[in-house]
C-alpha cells in the first residue's frame, strides 16, 4: 500500500510541477524508451556482473517484501513463543531425552506442526533445532550456546542484507550511468552541428534526458527501495533474535514462562503482543 502511494506522490509532483511550469512532454516522451534501454540496460548488466546467482534471485524475491512488508506478523510472534514455551517446558519437565524426537524430525514433531509458518521457515526451524541438539549433547553453557546463536545470526543477517545492498549499489551507479547515456546524445548533437537551432536544441533535450532519469531512478526508486528492503531484513531479523534470547534464558534456569516473557520484550513495539494476550495464546495451545 505504502510503495504505491510513495510512487504516486513521487510520479504526481516530479512530473505534475513540471507539466504546471510549461514543460513539454513530447521531449521526454520520444526519448524515453531509448534512454532507458541504455541506463536500465547498462544497470541491470551491471547487477549481473557483480553479483552470484543466489543473490539475483533472492533480489526477485526482495522486490515482494518491498511491497508486501516483514513476513512476521503479530500472530506469528505469539506463535514463536508458545511453541518455545513448549519446547522449553517439555525440557524443564521431562528432561533432554523427551526434547529428541522433536529437533531431529521437527516436521514430524506435534509440537511444531502446531505451526506450519515457522516449520516452513527452513532457517528459524533449523535454529531452534540445531541449538537444542547442542544442549542434548551436554553443551549447556549458556555463554557458549549464546555465542554460537550469535554467529549464526550474524551469517544469517549477513547473506540476508545481500540483495539490499546490491539493490543499493545499482542505485549509487544510476546517476553516472544517466550521464554515459546524455555524453551519447551530446556526441549525437555534436554530429548534427550543422543543423538549424530548433533541432539541436530538441537534439540537446532529449539528451538531457538521460541525466534526469539516471538521477531519478536512483534517488526516487531504486535508492529508496534498497532502504526500505534493508528495512524489512532488520525487521525479520529480530523475529531470529527472539529465538536466541528465549533460549539463552532458558539454559540460564530460568521457567518457560520467565524465558518467553523475556521474549516477548523484544518483540517490536508496533506488534508486540500484550501479557494477556500472550496468556491467551497459550491456552489456546492448550499450554497454558
Amino acid at each position: 500500500m505504502f510503495l504505491g502511494v510513495g510512487l504516486l506522490v513521487v510520479f504526481g509532483m516530479v512530473f505534475g510541477g513540471f507539466m504546471l511550469s510549461g514543460g513539454h512532454f513530447e521531449v521526454i516522451l520520444k526519448a524515453l524508451p531509448f534512454e532507458m534501454m541504455m541506463i536500465g540496460g547498462a544497470a541491470v548488466g551491471a547487477l549481473i556482473v557483480s553479483n552470484d546467482a543466489a543473490t539475483l534471485k533472492a533480489l526477485l524475491g526482495g522486490f515482494g517484501k518491498v511491497a508486501s512488508g516483514a513476513k512476521w506478523k503479530r500472530d506469528d510472534y505469539q506463535d514463536l513463543l508458545s511453541l518455545l514455551f513448549q519446547l522449553t517446558k517439555l525440557m524443564k519437565t521431562k528432561g533432554m531425552v523427551a526434547i529428541e524426537a522433536h529437533v531431529e524430525r521437527p516436521e514430524e514433531s506435534n509440537i511444531f506442526q502446531k505451526y506450519p509458518k515457522i516449520l516452513k521457515d527452513h532457517f528459524a526451524t533449523a535454529f531452534i533445532c540445531d541449538t537444542l541438539r547442542m544442549t542434548t549433547m551436554n553443551l549447556d553453557d549458556p555463554y557458549q550456546v549464546e555465542d554460537a546463536m550469535d554467529k549464526q545470526l550474524e551469517k544469517h543477517h549477513h547473506e540476508a542484507l545481500k540483495p539490499a545492498h546490491a539493490l543499493q549499489n545499482t542505485a549509487d551507479g544510476l546517476p553516472a550511468l544517466g550521464i554515459v547515456a546524455a555524453v551519447l546524445g551530446i556526441i549525437k548533437t555534436m554530429g548534427a552541428i550543422n543543423e538549424p537551432p530548433e533541432v539541436l536544441g530538441l537534439m540537446i533535450g532529449k539528451a538531457l534526458v538521460g541525466t534526469f532519469l539516471g538521477v531519478f531512478l536512483a534517488y526516487c526508486i531504486v535508492g529508496p527501495m534498497a532502504a526500505r528492503l534493508k528495512s524489512v531484513v532488520e525487521e525479520e531479523g529480530q523475529f531470529y533474535k527472539i529465538i536466541k534470547d528465549v533460549l539463552v534464558a532458558h539454559l540460564h534456569g530460568n521457567a518457560a514462562q520467565v524465558s518467553v516473557e523475556i521474549g516477548r520484550g523484544q518483540v517490536p513495539s508496533s506488534i508486540q503482543p500484550s501479557f494477556a494476550q500472550l496468556e491467551e495464546a497459550l491456552n489456546a495451545a492448550g499450554v497454558g
